[in-house]
């Protein structure tokens, strides 16, 4: 099962085709994309056995953020051990936690407007939680997880660095910098969700490629350290990290400009795709003045 958000409603997604879940289930399930997550294993228990009539084809310009509202959204930094390396610091003991504020999710397609000259990519797999997780162990880590999807973390390495101490949050918050799509995967149909190819290019040229299965704290280990401290919640997303190759840590350092396309792969979740715009654009499109927004 693949759901996707096209037109702020909740659909099914496959072969080229969408499924108004709402419409499909004569309402038995809500139009509302978010709260799909609550329901996710009664939505695909019904998907599974069910005749959902006739789709209609789909533009991936309709994709929406398929968890457009969530309550929490988690980062982990520093997950791959050669991305700590290009970063010249020891790897974490514990999981690097920080989170991403919910005005900057965008959809899978579409332009992101660069702050600054030093925007940085960093594709990511993202894990969307469906059941409420408390105190759990990370051997069953993946019996709370809906499903997957694809992110990027896009950095404002001047924004993150320009004070005495660094800005993880606002430096990964502006509009646009946390884009995921084009879909959640329901994790079960996913062969191996610990081990998957996980790929980043710019203007067709790949900057990162690795597999998930090099992550220093798996998603098990996230969840559980995560639900040590407070409870994850139904529609929560996790941001899981990013391997090496990032603008950062290249000689010499190559950050996104206006023009460039980012090309975000994970194997079996599809493919994301963005422009990046200047700020003048941004300005345009977000109703602001550059430095008074």
């Amino acid at each position: 099962m693949k759901v996707a958000n096209i037109e702020h409603r909740a659909h099914l997604v496959e072969g080229g085709l969408c499924f108004d879940i709402a419409q499909a289930s004569d309402g038995r399930f809500p139009a509302d994309p978010q709260a799909v997550f609550a329901r996710w294993q009664e939505v695909s228990d019904w998907a599974a056995g069910s005749s959902l009539g006739n789709g209609r084809p789909y533009r991936a310009s309709e994709l929406l953020p398929p968890v457009p509202r969530p309550r929490q959204i988690f980062a982990i930094g520093l997950n791959y051990l050669e991305h700590a390396a290009e970063a010249r610091v020891e790897p974490p003991r514990e999981p690097m936690v920080f989170t991403k504020f919910v005005t900057s999710l965008a959809g899978p397609r579409g332009t992101v407007a660069l702050p600054s000259a030093a925007v940085d990519w960093e594709v990511e797999l993202v894990v969307v939680i469906g059941r409420a997780a408390w105190q759990i162990e990370a051997e069953d880590g993946w019996k709370y997880v809906a499903g997957l999807t694809i992110g990027q973390d896009l950095s404002d390495r001047t924004r993150q660095f320009a004070g005495s101490q660094p800005q993880f949050s606002l430096s990964k918050s502006s509009p646009g910098f946390s884009p995921i799509g084009p879909y959640v995967a329901d994790v079960r149909e996913v062969p191996d969700p610990d081990d998957l190819a996980i790929e980043c290019s710019v203007n067709g040229e790949v900057m990162q490629r690795d597999r998930t299965a090099s992550m220093l704290f798996s998603v098990g280990e996230i969840m559980a350290r995560l639900s040590r401290i407070l409870p994850l919640l139904e529609g929560d997303i996790i941001f899981t990290g990013t391997p090496a190759g990032v603008a950062i840590g290249r000689t010499p350092q190559r950050y996104l400009r206006a023009g460039d396309r980012l090309a975000s792969r994970i194997e079996g979740l599809g493919e994301m795709l963005h422009d990046m715009t200047g700020a003048a654009t941004a300005a345009r499109e977000h109703g602001t003045q550059p430095g008074r927004n």
